[in-house]
């Protein structure tokens, strides 16, 4: 299947947004060693991507608040055909259609954002200024923005390179070897850190799932794939690279939102609309998994004594005597 569409679109995108910021004035040539209009083309794909996909990722964490809902009936299905894993999975999966969970929903937005992935690391990976001129014009692009976008640069690297890019390659994109490696590396040690965190923040707000499938999947999302990056970021583009970082702080952002809007459901015999889980232990973790102090309860200050009076003293504070009325 081609996949020329893809790389059309994105091309679109990238070079709508470039034409955008060059017409704001954002400087063609380089400020700190830096193509400002190439690398806010990079970020705004994301912002474009992200626009599109919202609806989605909306759906996935309603799906998400869905199946945690489900965890009680999904334990206790799993207690009633223990040794049976044929009936449970049938049992489980007539569950989700009954109550329209879907397990796989979890996944989608990040399925549906390797296609704009694999593009971009099409597009960029093409980037040479000593390409023939019948490939610089492919997928909608002008031989000056080919050419302009192969000397893009971010603080002197250019984003066609890549931390294992060869010496045949650095010389034809005319860079520095150590330079290219020094800020591809922190790239990728940036990106994946962040990715690390997208996975911590979405597990912080809505705990670990029951069903061991889905723990798995959540074990994997939070170690797996961030420690893959350290192998495979040495492939990636650094203008890839700037992408996945962009695409992991608007996660955060959108998360953060989506998780307040959306709370977690309410537990077992809480109040109905409640969404206040386990009782916290005296300190939580924040997103970098520190412990934070949570602050003592206020203790409220005990009322003071008073003294009573003495016997046979008077009062403080005599009761005046009412007037009496007169009998006519």
């Amino acid at each position: 299947m081609s996949l020329d569409w893809i790389y059309y679109a994105i091309s679109w995108i990238l070079l709508a947004w470039h034409s955008a910021w060059d017409a704001i004035g954002v400087p063609v040539g380089e400020v700190l060693g830096t193509n400002w209009a190439w690398i806010l083309a990079i970020v705004f794909l994301v912002v474009t991507v992200r626009v599109i996909l919202f609806p989605v990722f909306v759906k996935q964490i309603k799906s998400q608040r869905a199946m945690q809902a489900l965890q009680p009936q999904v334990k206790a299905l799993q207690e009633k055909h223990k040794g049976d894993r044929e009936t449970l999975q049938k049992e489980m999966m007539e569950l989700y259609r009954k109550e329209k969970a879907n397990p796989l929903m979890g996944c989608l937005p990040m399925f549906l954002q390797i296609p704009v992935f694999l593009g971009l690391f099409h597009v960029l990976r093409r980037l040479n200024p000593d390409r023939d001129e019948r490939w610089k014009v492919l997928y909608g692009w002008t031989a000056d923005q080919f050419d302009s976008a192969s000397q893009a640069t971010i603080f002197t690297a250019p984003i066609a390179g890549k931390f294992g890019s060869t010496a045949e390659e650095l010389a034809k994109l005319n860079a520095n070897g150590t330079t290219v490696k020094v800020i591809a590396g922190v790239l990728v040690l940036i990106m994946m850190l962040t990715t690390y965190l997208t996975s911590r923040q979405m597990i912080l707000k809505t705990g670990w799932a029951e069903d061991p499938q889905q723990r798995m999947i959540q074990r994997l999302m939070l170690y797996g794939i961030p420690a893959s990056l350290l192998i495979s970021g040495a492939i990636f583009p650094i203008g890839v690279i700037i992408y996945w970082v962009t695409n992991n702080l608007v996660t955060l952002g959108q998360q953060q939102w989506v998780l307040r809007k959306f709370p977690p459901p309410p537990t077992p015999g809480g109040k109905p609309g409640s969404t206040a889980t386990k009782a916290q232990p005296a300190t939580t973790r924040g997103l970098l998994g520190r412990k934070k102090a949570v602050a003592p309860a206020p203790v409220k200050p005990a009322a003071p004594k008073v003294a009573g009076p003495k016997p046979g003293a008077k009062p403080a504070n005599p009761k005046k005597a009412r007037p009496v009325k007169k009998q006519g």
